[in-house]
C-alpha cells in the first residue's frame, strides 16, 4: 500500500534505494542512494520506531475494526499479549489513523440528519434534589451528522450556539443537501444555508413525519452510549474525539442490504465491509503523525513531513 510502484525514501522522496543485509533479525531496512539515510516501511508513520512486531499491530487493527462497539484496553491487551498501557496507546494510535482518514472524506450529501447528544452518566440520587436534564447539565456536547444510508460524522463541541456548530457544518456537510433535524433554534438558523430543511417537533412527541426524522443520528447516539457504558466505561474529554472517530469509521464501513420482513414490510439491514477492505482504506493514513509517551504518562502527537505515496 505504501509503495505500489516501488520504494520511495520517506526523508527526501528519492526513488532509488537498496536493501541492507542485517546480521541480526530485524525488519527489512533500506538505504537511500541520494541522502544515504536508512529507512523501513514504517519510517515516519504511526508505527515509527515501534518495538512490537507488525503482526501485533495488524492483529490489533483487525480486532478494533471488526468489533461491534470497540474493545477496552484491558481486553485488547489480553488478546494481543501486551500490557494494558501498551494496548491503550496502540488503540489510540489506530484511532488517530482513523481520524486522519476522515479529513479528506467527501462531504455528506443527499438527505443529511443533524442532531446532538450528551456524554456522561446519571448524577447520584440525593433526597429532595431534582437534577436537571439535557441542556441544563454541564455534560459534554457531541454534534452528529449522518447521511441516509451513508457515512456519519461526530465531533465534540463546546455549546449549542450556531457559531460553535458552523465550522463542523462547513467541513462535513454539502450545502446542496436536504437537512433534517429537530426544532432546535440553532438547526433552524443553520438550515437556511441548505437547499432544503425539514424538521420534527420533539417537544410535541413528533418523532417522524413520513420521511422526515432524525432517527439515524439517534441510532448512532444509542450505539455511542452503549459503547461508553458497556465497553470503555469512561471517555476523557481529551480523547473523546478519537473514540467518536472510531465509532464513525465502523458505522461508515457498512453496506446496506434491502429486504422484506415476514409481515411484508421493507427492511434495511447492515453488514460490515470485508476486513481487508477496511484495513486497505485505513493504512494509507498511517503516515504523517505519531503518538508518543510523555514522562507524565500522557500521549504527545509528533507530526512528520514525509513522502507517503508515489
Amino acid at each position: 500500500i505504501r509503495w505500489p510502484s516501488g520504494r520511495i525514501c520517506p526523508h527526501c522522496g528519492n526513488n532509488k534505494s537498496w536493501a541492507i543485509q542485517a546480521a541480526v533479525n530485524r525488519p527489512k531496512r533500506y538505504e537511500c542512494s541520494h541522502c544515504t539515510r536508512q529507512f523501513t516501511v514504517t519510517t515516519k508513520t504511526a508505527l515509527h520506531a515501534t518495538k512490537l512486531p507488525l503482526s501485533i499491530w495488524l492483529l490489533a487493527m483487525y480486532l478494533i475494526t471488526s468489533s461491534s462497539k470497540g474493545l477496552a484496553s484491558t481486553v485488547l491487551a489480553r488478546l494481543i499479549g501486551t500490557t494494558q498501557p501498551t494496548a491503550w496507546k496502540l488503540g489510540h494510535t489506530v484511532r488517530k489513523m482513523i481520524d486522519s482518514s476522515h479529513s479528506d472524506a467527501p462531504l455528506l450529501k443527499g438527505v443529511v440528519e443533524l442532531d446532538e447528544t450528551y456524554v456522561g452518566g446519571k448524577p447520584p440520587i440525593v433526597a429532595g434534589v431534582q437534577h436537571k436534564r439535557g441542556k441544563g447539565t454541564s455534560k459534554q456536547w457531541v454534534l452528529i451528522a449522518a447521511e441516509r444510508l451513508g457515512p456519519v460524522r461526530a465531533v465534540p463541541i463546546e455549546s449549542e450556539k450556531v457559531e460553535t456548530m458552523q465550522p463542523f457544518v462547513d467541513q462535513y456537510l454539502c450545502k446542496s443537501a436536504h437537512l433534517m433535524s429537530d426544532q432546535h433554534r440553532s438547526y433552524i438558523k443553520i438550515g437556511k444555508q441548505f437547499a432544503e430543511h425539514s424538521h420534527v417537533n420533539h417537544s410535541r412527541r413528533e418523532y417522524s413525519r413520513e420521511d422526515v426524522h432524525s432517527n439515524t443520528t439517534e441510532s448512532f447516539s444509542s450505539i455511542f452510549e452503549r459503547a461508553r457504558i458497556g465497553v470503555f466505561h469512561y471517555m476523557s474529554p481529551k480523547h473523546l474525539d478519537l473514540y467518536l472517530t472510531e465509532l464513525s469509521f465502523r458505522w461508515s464501513n457498512r453496506d446496506p442490504k434491502e429486504g422484506v420482513t415476514k409481515m411484508g414490510k421493507k427492511k434495511t439491514t447492515w453488514k460490515p465491509k470485508p476486513i481487508i477492505e477496511q484495513l486497505t482504506s485505513l493504512l494509507p493514513f498511517a503516515c504523517g503523525a505519531q503518538l508518543r509517551w510523555q514522562r507524565t504518562g500522557a500521549l504527545r502527537q509528533i507530526a512528520f513531513n514525509s513522502y507517503w505515496l508515489n
